[in-house]
């Protein structure tokens, strides 16, 4: 009885051990393991608006092992904020950007960007406009988008 005991005491705490050691709070190893994207922005900015529209730029890098898809942005700021893209020096509308496995989506001025159209308002330089991204796979991410000066492009600095 005694060797019963001690066998299942040890099944018990080997289970457990496995469980608590497939509940990381890093979340890294999880997501690698799991194939998930790693999204982190930056360089997210706005020039100040000087008509009823904007344009929206950042970068998403995703540091992960499966791409994702940016698909759409909301804001209190426009009620139609869209993707556009530029090709041959037009922009047409897009229905979603891709963000390759460790690699970048870069939204920038003369290239891929938001398009924010019939502002509710025109944020002024030093204020900041919310945003919130929605993916394909990833959960939707939060970002505050500092209003620059209107030529404001961060190639040239």
């Amino acid at each position: 009885m005694n060797r019963r005991t001690t066998a299942l005491s040890a099944t018990v705490a080997l289970a457990a051990t496995l469980a608590l050691t497939g509940c990381s709070s890093d979340g890294s190893s999880d997501s690698a393991k799991s194939g998930k994207p790693e999204l982190k922005v930056s360089g997210a900015f706005m020039p100040q608006p000087v008509m009823d529209m904007a344009g929206g730029f950042l970068t998403i890098t995703n540091s992960g092992d499966t791409a994702d898809r940016l698909t759409s942005v909301t804001s209190g700021l426009s009620d139609d904020v869209t993707l556009h893209e530029t090709k041959n020096q037009k922009m047409q509308q897009v229905k979603s950007f891709d963000i390759p496995a460790n690699g970048d989506l870069k939204l920038e001025r003369g290239g891929n960007h938001i398009m924010f159209m019939e502002l509710k308002g025109k944020p002024k330089q030093g204020e900041k406009v919310s945003v919130e991204l929605h993916f394909e796979k990833s959960d939707p991410i939060k970002v505050d988008l500092p209003v620059e000066a209107p030529n404001h492009n961060p190639k040239q600095h």
